[in-house]
């Protein structure tokens, strides 16, 4: 009989059909051969209901999806039930469709070998089962049908091992029936190829004695094999506990104790906790035991630390003290029992290390947008603009347990246990939403702080805190001054949003997040898929990618092929190298940086700086990074200047004329006049008259005869004297195109294949992209960035949004004193969405819904990440892909432009024709969320080259408004608001940027 591996989807589903049962007409009759057959699991109620429904069933794929999922809950060693159905029903037996083995299939290395085993033929005849005593044999496949006889054992020894370990879990796990721990227990055991720890069979032990001797005997027989791990190894799991009083106990045990026994034991003790599969630190130590089995390649640590992410945030600490304990725990080793005792004493709950500890819990738990399908915390669910650091099963999960430990009169915290009445009638409500929120952590998109505020927290203590328990010396008040210093609400939780459902209801579906929760294997990483499904083919909203990990012991995943920064591997302050993240899933080809220099200050009217603190300057933002003060180049006038000085003002830097007369810059940028051009630096032989755009780089031919010169228009934030800003590539001309799909589309509206296949037939490039109907025509469109395109689909491919329709005419508002006398002209496309106030982004003429960011950058740290890494010039599109990859909500999409203020502008916009409220607010959010990870230098955007140059960020989101459509000015023809509505949508079909 085959042997249906379990899983909790199938097992969700056969309760569902248990559920309905009744529903079955006519049910059994009595002995009749179902009645009889059932009758054998008369003490096995859960098998009984499903045996009742496999002989009821009168549909063929109903009964064959109840036969699939019937080993679940009747185990093989109920060997009557299985005879009797055996002869009864036929197909019993036959091998199901969801073959163990399958899943193995793409570590074969041949060919007919790989494509033999997805056709799911079965290894039994390969597959002995003579190390085991089992009450029944295993089916035995035919000669012809063998996999062995197709796939070379001496060449597929990963394939087979894979597959041997499958079945052989799923014979040993067979045994648990219905009892989903241990079940779950037991399948951990087989699901990775590393050698179970003494945890995991412990674990098996723990939960699976009383169920089944056999179970255990054919674990036991698995497992002997593996040599004993040093409990050290696992020391990382202990991060991944939730209670960092659970985090101290783990490490002071794995370090002291040496028997599986002692240390399952004294987890549990510690964490004050059973183990459950749900639980991130007893799933780490179930899943991720280091492989010892001979033929396993296990890889040297890398250079970049136990945890590079986490070390890039000891920087941030603001004490030495916390600084030298967080660089000894996350470097090359891990420290002692004395140093993790000594960083949750000094560290982990003093205000005063709030920045390293928000970069830490960024890159354990990052903010996310949304928040669904929780079964106890409810009041939770359908937020889809809001953000939370662990909205999942597992906290959902923590909250209930949290809840039944309170109930016991005591909540024991770190340094503090806090005495309560019994929460079960004093504010229930209240305290089910501060279990809920200290497991769940919604967060604020600025501070991303995930504390409760303090009036709530001194409320519920006054009403439901024990108070003639509490410590010595301490109050409601002095209680929460430690727990939940601030009622700032953009650094606190109000529980007041949780102690009700969300009003929201069904249009939660406006905003999707694909992402959320993370569908991906552990070591891939999951990207949103913009770029919608070829010609019409079903396909994924999101697409799982390889990656690697920052570390040993780290869970920061980064794509495979990108830049990384690190911290370096001893943890110096302000010393960084960058990496690649190779094909090998590990980080390679690391190159030191100069270290900097973050003890360095800035002087600012007389009053010092210190690094990394930002701060205005009349109109002008500032920042102080190592001792270099990088500003906004805004021109200033306040609400005090003289009448004469309003009247000249125009807003533009060095109060140039409001002229469009454009020139193209050496950096490839148009800037709306020569004034302006020389105002932010350009020598005269550094510009041309004429927009960039109408340049053709490729005129003369600056190739060679074997190349051809293909346009590649660019703007470069590094120093065009170091690194070029060449607006052209010379490509071989190739006698035949490769078949790879990425396609073009021609000035003729034809599409091909890709950009060789166009060039090869003679053709011109239009855009990037399949070939779009509302682009056909040639309609010139005006982008953000003061650059005409020939449409909006050339527009879009640079990542460019547009900012109305025909060729540029005007430099738009850059201050609220600044004229718009050039803009008057221009005609605005009608808003297509109700309930946005719209922002206009500086240099344009029209408002849109959108989040803005305005970003400063340090130049000199770009031209050296160039230097270091491939000498090519650094550009606004690579930020803005790198940024792309960190809004996870498909309905918003990111473009932007260098501002002509020397600013990157970042616009995340939504994409539907006409946007709802809900997704305008989620663009909004994911703006906020951008702009705090800029302002905090947080791993999650500083790890990634080039986004580490990114220094402070300003935001201004367009606010939800009650009233109906806005419009800025008077419409103009229908093709405007054509222009925005679906030339926002074309990017769900052919993003390529």
């Amino acid at each position: 009989m085959a042997t249906v591996r379990a899983s909790v989807r199938g097992a969700l589903l056969l309760l569902l059909a248990v559920a309905r049962v009744a529903e079955v007409a006519g049910g059994l009759a009595p002995g009749s051969a179902g009645a009889l057959c059932c009758n054998h699991s008369k003490d096995n109620q859960m098998c009984r209901d499903v045996c009742e429904q496999i002989f009821s069933s009168k549909s063929e794929s109903r009964l064959k999806h109840l036969l699939q999922r019937a080993p679940d809950y009747c185990p093989e060693t109920m060997v009557e039930i299985w005879n009797c159905m055996n002869s009864s029903v036929p197909g019993v037996f036959k091998k199901s469709d969801g073959w163990v083995g399958l899943g193995c299939c793409e570590l074969a290395i041949a060919l007919e070998c790989r494509q033999a085993c997805k056709q799911n033929i079965s290894l039994s005849s390969w597959f002995t089962l003579s190390m085991f005593s089992y009450p029944f044999s295993a089916p035995k496949a035919s000669s012809k049908n063998d996999i062995s006889k197709i796939c070379r054992k001496e060449y597929e020894n990963a394939l087979f091992s894979c597959i041997s370990r499958n079945e052989m879990g799923s014979v040993c796990c067979s045994y648990a029936g219905h009892h989903t721990n241990c079940r779950e227990y037991c399948q951990a055991i087989f699901r990775t190829d590393s050698s179970p720890g003494p945890s995991q069979i412990k674990a098996v032990e723990n939960y699976c004695a009383s169920i089944s001797p056999q179970l255990i005997h054919c674990v036991n027989n698995y497992t002997q094999s593996y040599p004993m791990r040093n409990p050290t190894d696992s020391l990382y799991c202990c991060d991944r506990a939730e209670d960092h009083a659970c985090q101290t106990a783990c490490k002071r045990i794995l370090m002291s104790k040496k028997t599986e026994m002692e240390i399952v034991d004294g987890l549990i003790e510690g964490c004050k906790t059973q183990p459950l599969p749900q639980d991130p630190l007893w799933q780490c130590f179930l899943e991720s035991s280091q492989s010892v089995h001979p033929g396993v390649t296990v890889h040297p640590p890398p250079s970049t630390g136990l945890d590079g992410a986490k070390l890039h945030c000891c920087s941030k600490a603001n004490t030495s003290t916390c600084r030298e304990l967080c660089t000894k725990l996350y470097s090359m080793s891990w420290g002692n029992t004395q140093s993790w005792q000594e960083f949750d004493r000094f560290c982990e709950y003093n205000p005063v290390e709030v920045s390293m500890l928000t970069c830490l819990a960024d890159v354990r738990e990052p903010c996310q947008l949304g928040c669904r399908n929780l079964t106890y915390c409810t009041n939770f669910n359908n937020r889809p603009t809001e953000l939370f650091r662990s909205c999942n099963a597992q906290s959902d999960q923590g909250a209930m347990n949290d809840m039944k430990l309170w109930e016991r009169g005591s909540i024991k915290m770190p340094f503090i246990s806090i005495p309560v009445l019994d929460i079960k009638k004093c504010q229930p409500e209240m305290w089910k939403a501060v279990a809920c929120s200290l497991q769940i952590k919604p967060c604020h998109s600025k501070s991303r702080g995930s504390i409760i505020c303090k009036s709530d927290c001194v409320e519920i203590l006054k009403k439901c805190g024990d108070q003639n328990r509490f410590p010595e010396d301490h109050t409601a008040e002095s209680i929460c001054e430690l727990l939940s210093p601030t009622d700032d609400l953009e650094n606190c939780i109000p529980l007041d949003t949780y102690l009700r459902p969300s009003t929201l209801g069904n249009i939660v579906e406006e905003v999707t997040h694909p992402c959320n929760p993370n569908p991906c294997p552990a070591n891939e990483l999951c990207e949103v898929n913009r770029k919608g499904c070829p010609s019409g083919d079903p396909c994924f909203p999101y697409s799982c990618v390889q990656g690697c990990k920052l570390g040993e012991a780290s869970d920061f995943i980064v794509r495979q092929g990108t830049l990384i920064q690190v911290p370096s591997s001893a943890g110096e302050v302000g010393c960084y190298k960058i990496c690649s993240c190779g094909q090998s899933g590990l980080l390679e080809n690391c190159m030191e940086m100069h270290c900097i220099d973050l003890q360095k200050s800035c002087i600012v009217g007389g009053k010092r700086k210190s690094h990394g603190t930002s701060f205005k300057v009349d109109c002008n933002v500032c920042s102080c990074f190592a001792g270099s003060l990088v500003c906004s180049t805004r021109l200033c006038l306040s609400e005090h200047s003289a009448e004469d000085d309003r009247r000249a003002f125009t807003g533009l830097p060095c109060n140039c004329a409001d002229q469009f007369v454009p020139v193209c810059g050496q950096n490839g940028r148009t800037y709306p006049s020569a004034c302006i051009a020389r105002c932010v630096g350009l020598q005269d032989h550094q510009f041309e008259f004429g927009s960039c755009i109408s340049k053709d780089p490729c005129h003369p031919n600056p190739c060679q005869k074997t190349q051809r010169c293909v346009p590649r228009p660019q703007v470069c934030l590094t120093t065009v004297d170091k690194f070029g800003c060449s607006q052209y590539e010379c490509v071989p001309r190739q006698l035949a195109c490769d078949q790879v799909r990425d396609p073009v589309c021609d000035t003729d509206h034809v599409e091909h294949n890709n950009l060789c296949t166009l060039y090869q037939r003679g053709k011109s490039l239009s855009y990037q992209g399949p070939c779009q109907p509302f682009c056909r025509a040639t309609e010139p469109v005006c982008g953000h960035n003061g650059e005409t395109y020939s449409s909006v689909c050339a527009a879009y491919s640079e990542r460019v949004a547009i900012d109305y329709y025909g060729p540029c005419q005007a430099v738009g508002v850059l201050s609220e004193y600044s004229s718009v006398a050039e803009c008057a002209a221009v005609r605005c496309p009608s808003l297509p969405a109700t309930g946005c106030k719209a922002v206009t982004p500086p240099g344009a003429c029209c408002p849109l819904c959108a989040g803005m960011l305005r970003v400063l950058f340090d130049k000199e740290k770009l031209d050296t990440i160039a230097k270091v890494t491939n000498k090519k010039p650094i550009t606004v599109l690579e930020i803005l892909q790198k940024i792309r990859m960190h809004v996870s909500v498909p309905q918003c999409d990111v473009f932007g432009y260098f501002s002509i203020e020397s600013e990157i502008v970042i616009l995340i916009v939504p994409v539907d024709h006409y946007p709802k409220a809900l997704q305008i607010e989620a663009c909004n959010k994911e703006a906020e969320k951008i702009e705090s990870l800029i302002n905090s230098d947080s791993p999650t955007l500083a790890a990634h080259v080039p986004l580490s140059a990114l220094i402070i960020s300003q935001v201004q989101v367009s606010s939800s408004l009650p009233a109906a459509g806005v419009r800025a000015r008077p419409p103009c023809r229908s093709g405007c608001l054509l222009l925005l509505s679906l030339g926002l949508a074309l990017h769900l079909l052919w993003t390529h940027n």
